[in-house]
């Protein structure tokens, strides 16, 4: 039996996967945390690997599946809407990829997958100085939440403790105070023009400094819609060492671990 000389790798969940054809009105989503995990797991930018960030030390754990849409940025162009929406001044991108609550009706019993998510809204939050938004999106085709298009058609309830996760689960007893707030809950409109600024902050970090590197859409060309998540996302390498070692503009560093 001839053996075969190809290697295939894993795609980077961050860099090697695709934010999907159809992005942003469906975008692939990468699911770190679901809500039963007592650990709180977060993927290491350089490996790609999903790794242990800190164990809950409190009874806060986050009511949705939760992770962010692969290739976008939360630089330059996601902070200057939050500054022009909130008048705030000094407002920085906080360097991860833009984060993502995805609502299912369906128990997902582990994180390190993907899934295929509709943006219905969104949270404006602002972590000291800096843009930390929030898309808040449902499953594709789930049968409770699927049909959902607009953030105001979620139960009050369910939107309030999503608020609440977002506000105090980084809050450490005797650690003070520490300055978080959601400064605007914006409906679909809003939340995908957000992805579309992260896409193009990525693309400025990632890609337009690397004349050698095919465009985004050069390296995943639009396929036609296949049925599961893992089949539409073309698998490819990682960006160069730039990317891998997840460095910012003007020194700042990209993913570094604060969401």
């Amino acid at each position: 039996m001839k053996k075969s000389n190809q290697t295939t790798f894993q795609s980077h969940p961050w860099h090697g996967i695709s934010p999907g054809p159809e992005s942003p009105e469906i975008v692939n989503a990468y699911i770190e945390i679901v809500p039963t995990d007592a650990v709180k797991y977060e993927l290491d930018k350089e490996s790609g690997i999903l790794k242990v960030d800190r164990p809950q030390r409190f009874s806060s754990q986050c009511p949705t599946l939760y992770g962010f849409i692969p290739q976008t940025y939360c630089g330059d162009q996601v902070a200057k809407r939050c500054a022009e929406r909130t008048g705030y001044k000094d407002i920085h991108g906080d360097g991860d990829p833009i984060d993502i609550c995805v609502l299912t009706e369906k128990v997902v019993s582990n994180g390190n997958l993907l899934v295929h998510a509709v943006p219905i809204g969104g949270f404006r939050m602002v972590d000291g100085n800096e843009a930390d938004d929030k898309i808040i999106a449902v499953l594709e085709s789930d049968l409770v939440y699927g049909e959902l298009q607009y953030i105001a058609q979620l139960p009050r309830p369910l939107l309030d403790r999503l608020k609440h996760y977002f506000l105090t689960y980084k809050q450490i007893p005797g650690e003070g105070k520490r300055s978080v707030e959601i400064a605007e809950v914006y409906d679909r409109s809003e939340a995908l023009e957000v992805i579309r600024r992260s896409m193009r902050d990525y693309d400025k970090l990632f890609t337009e400094q690397e004349p050698s590197k095919p465009s985004r859409k050069a390296a995943s060309a639009p396929a036609p819609r296949r049925k599961s998540a893992a089949s539409k996302t073309p698998v490819g390498k990682s960006p160069g060492s730039k990317a891998a070692s997840g460095k910012g503009v003007m020194g700042r560093s990209a993913g570094k671990g604060s969401k």
